[in-house]
Order: structure tokens, then sequence, then C-alpha cells
């Protein structure tokens, strides 16, 4: 997580963090590490816990701020019920994450702004990033991911993800080590037909037939060439020409050789 934050510059000296806690073993996990480089860092910087109460039926709302009374950490609770607000909109059976999380990054984003946090750190990992990746491009048709570092739209925040380099299961292990009062997210239920859930199962079974695959599909992301893509607004294809024949001898010319742009048939 350390090296994350060095590569991305997540975190500057005066930094103001607010740190999103669900009570997963993610944002446990953030948190917990965040709060124990804060202790050595060569930096000073704020740490705020912040939980977004959804107002689901059954949640245990006294587990998080138990929790952070005891390790002493400063923390904020936001109550907003998204949850009737889903439920209203979202017809029974359908998928309920997209617009769950929309309305839970606008709470989030507004309570950051409102209290001058310029860093909103996330808990997304490495097998978010890349099962993000390939929903992306096997039904959005576009070639995107979770970036480690993130400008909102409006230009007002910086989001970070601290845990952008780490493990899925390395962080499975260390909650269980740490044994963190897990809380399940029980909004959307299983919902077992969600395609994440299915990238899931196929990064899975890759691990377990490719050993190292899922790491090489993560160092492309970091390892891009514009050029050898097709998008031309990242690499200006048009104004590509061969100004010099590679082998004269092998072409019979001793005169660069120019191909012009070839406007396509009507």
């Amino acid at each position: 997580m350390g090296r994350a934050i060095a590569d991305y510059n997540m975190i500057e000296d005066g930094g103001r963090i607010m740190v999103c806690l669900s009570g997963g073993k993610d944002s446990y996990t953030m948190l917990d590490i965040l709060l124990s480089l804060k202790k050595s860092a060569p930096i000073h910087f704020d740490i705020l816990a912040v939980n977004l109460d959804q107002k689901q039926p059954g949640f245990p709302e006294h587990i998080l701020p138990e929790y952070l009374e005891a390790m002493g950490v400063e923390y904020h609770v936001i109550e907003q019920d998204t949850y009737s607000v889903v439920k209203q909109i979202i017809p029974e059976g359908k998928t309920t994450c997209g617009l769950c999380s929309r309305m839970r990054r606008g709470a989030l984003y507004a309570y950051a702004e409102d209290n001058g946090y310029n860093k909103i750190a996330l808990g997304h990992h490495r097998d978010d990033i890349i099962e993000t990746f390939f929903l992306n491009m096997f039904h959005g048709g576009q070639l995107k991911a979770m970036p480690a570092k993130l400008k909102s739209d409006n230009g007002k925040h910086i989001v970070i993800r601290p845990l952008a380099y780490a493990r899925e299961k390395d962080i499975a292990e260390f909650a269980s080590i740490k044994e963190y009062p897990i809380i399940p997210c029980n909004l959307c239920g299983s919902q077992e037909n969600l395609q994440r859930v299915q990238m899931k199962k196929m990064l899975s079974q890759w691990d377990k037939e490719f050993p190292g695959r899922v790491e090489t599909i993560f160092n492309s992301l970091k390892n891009i060439k514009p050029s050898q893509l097709l998008d031309s607004k990242l690499f200006d294809f048009n104004s590509l020409t061969q100004t010099q024949s590679v082998d004269p001898v092998m072409r019979g010319a001793t005169q660069p050789v120019t191909f012009p742009i070839m406007q396509a048939s009507k």
C-alpha cells in the first residue's frame, strides 16, 4: 500500500484524508494500514473515518462506532436513507449496485467538500480494478478500469485507492488475522447473476489454471502503448506517414516514400 501511495503521490504533507469505511474487509484494512503509515510517514496528514448509514433494515449501526472508539479513531457517520430510494426506483430482481453507488458517492463527496477534506480514500483493490477493466471491455466497449488516483468530474475532489496494488485474497487473510467486525452488505442480496460476480469467477479460474496471469493483466494496465491500439484520439494516426523507405533496395526506391491518407469510398 505504501508503494502505491508513493507511485501515484496520493498523500501530501498537510493532507486531509476522508477514509470511507463500509464495514467490509477492504475498508477496515485500508484504514488500519493508513493509521500505521501515519505514525511512520515523514509527512503529516489527518485521517477521518466516515461511514454512510444507508438505513438498511437490520443494519448493526453500533458496530463501527464501538470499533472506532475503541481504536481511538476520529470518525463521523452520515445518515442518509438511500436504501428506501433504491428499493423504490429499482424493480425487484434488478441490479441495485449502480444507483446505490452513485447515491453513496454523492453523499460522501458532499461531506468531504463541506468539511474541507481534499482526499477521499476508497477501499478498491487490484482485483476490483481488473474486474472493472473486463466489465468495461466486455459490456461497455471501452478499455477503461479504476485509476489509483482520480479527479472527480466537477474537479472538486481527488479520489485515491491506496489498496490498488493489493490482491483481494491477501486482504481477506489480513482481515481474518486482525479479526475485524465485518458488516456484510445485504442491500442487494446475493445477486449471483451480477456481471461483476462473473468476472470474479473468471479471474479466479484463471488464477488456478494459469498462475501469474492476473498479475500480468494488472501490469499491462500500467504499460499502455497507444500507438499499438486503435484510438485516434490518443494517437495521431492521421498524421502518421512514412518519410523514408525502410529498405530502398528491397523497395526499389532511393527517394523517401510517403503514403497519403486514403478517403473511404461512399
